[in-house]
């Protein structure tokens, strides 16, 4: 097992801690909730986990806006 610096480890906890935060404000968005509700009839969006959705979801939504 590596072995990280006492300021590293609480880093990686504290960007932990904002990711998670940060993909529930997604989840619970009403883009990503129409978004999936867009995408009802697609099965493999039923498989994924959240952190999988809401990477799709925000690949998705930059790939539109970078139009």
């Amino acid at each position: 097992m590596a072995s990280f610096p006492i300021n590293a480890r609480a880093e990686q906890f504290s960007e932990q801690v904002a990711w998670t935060g940060l993909k529930k404000a997604i989840a619970g968005s009403s883009g990503f909730k129409n978004w999936q509700l867009e995408r009802e009839g697609d099965h493999t969006l039923q498989e994924m986990t959240l952190e999988t959705l809401v990477h799709t979801y925000l690949r998705e939504t930059l790939a539109t806006l970078a139009y």
